[in-house]
């Protein structure tokens, strides 16, 4: 397995070496010549604050793909890993967390194509969360108090990221998934979060970039990048995010394992 692990510091490159996995420097603070960079080559680096992570998938697309070649390539970021399993208790230091982390695909993985990370079921959050952003929305639609049911991917989306941009970008879509996506975030209540995945394959791993990023360019004539406040500024990531869950639940055969919040800038 080939593991990318996407970091905006450049003193994470040694942590990061010694975890076993692939330094990637993302944004203008890294000036590391160790470090795998999205800008060079053929890049969009300078989309970074608004694509996020998808700035680095943008050079690998571009400039590292191969078909050809063999393994299961993923991603993880500075601080979130895939975890071999569930796993309660404090990690102390990075020979800790070494211990716990994904090394290697296990051989009953091998007839799925993807994995992704347990889903994060967003009709869980308590509604405060979206009533102190969304005051006027929560109180014409008052059934979204009570009935989780109707706070689906789109309800989020539409609290946290702008009101009707998720309806504006999937607009933009080709019509073969257009109106599939579109049922996806108005029935389901759950996604697989970060924008983190593990490839069986790059020919895979092709057909998603060649799906995602003519969107998301298509989606900037409609937002441009005058854009303030995270859940906006980000909405490039966010859309993708959600999209992610979406192609690779419709076109690949996928399983799910955890992820831990830890940022290794606290560990030695």
């Amino acid at each position: 397995m080939k593991m990318y692990c996407l970091t905006t510091q450049e003193d994470h490159y040694e942590k990061i070496k010694k975890l076993g996995y692939l330094p990637v420097g993302l944004g203008k603070a890294i000036k590391s010549q160790d470090c795998i960079s999205d800008n060079t080559k053929l890049n969009i680096s300078n989309k970074n604050p608004f694509y996020g992570e998808y700035t680095f998938h943008y050079w690998l697309w571009k400039n590292k793909i191969d078909e050809n070649e063999k393994g299961w390539v993923g991603f993880c970021q500075y601080r979130k890993f895939w975890l071999k399993e569930n796993r309660n208790g404090k990690i102390e230091n990075l020979d800790e967390l070494n211990q716990i982390l994904l090394k290697k695909i296990p051989e009953n993985f091998n007839h799925f194509d993807v994995i992704l990370g347990e889903p994060l079921f967003i009709n869980q959050f308590r509604f405060t969360k979206f009533f102190k952003k969304n005051l006027k929305v929560m109180i014409k639609k008052p059934s979204l108090f009570f009935n989780k049911s109707k706070r689906n991917i789109k309800f989020h989306f539409d609290m946290m990221h702008g009101y009707g941009n998720l309806d504006k970008a999937i607009n933009l879509l080709d019509q073969k998934d257009r109106e599939d996506f579109r049922k996806f975030v108005n029935t389901e209540v759950s996604f697989n979060p970060h924008n983190m995945f593990i490839c069986k394959s790059q020919k895979i791993l092709n057909k998603y970039y060649s799906d995602i990023f003519p969107w998301l360019e298509k989606c900037e004539t409609e937002f441009g990048f005058d854009l303030e406040g995270y859940g906006l500024k980000r909405i490039y990531g966010f859309l993708a995010e959600r999209y992610l869950s979406f192609w690779f639940k419709k076109y690949t055969k996928f399983k799910t394992i955890p992820i831990i919040f830890l940022d290794i800038s606290k560990l030695y």
